[in-house]
């Protein structure tokens, strides 16, 4: 098994137990994928700009408070 539509064929042949696994083992691999892309574009400095934009807004009341 290793191209997509294979997968999603497996996906779909769970169990109902077996899926609740697969979404929460999902989620968790999915956010951890999410930080590690988040933390190479901060070495990176690919969010200067905008946490830059974000400062200067602040500064000029340009902002909502929640």
């Amino acid at each position: 098994m290793g191209t997509l539509p294979e997968i999603q064929a497996a996906v779909r042949n769970l169990s109902p137990s077996d899926l609740s696994s697969f979404r929460k083992w999902f989620h968790e691999f999915d956010a951890e994928a999410w930080d590690r892309q988040l933390e190479r574009d901060v070495r990176a400095n690919r969010l200067d700009a905008l946490a830059e934009e974000a400062i200067k807004d602040l500064r000029e009341g340009r902002t909502t408070k929640l």
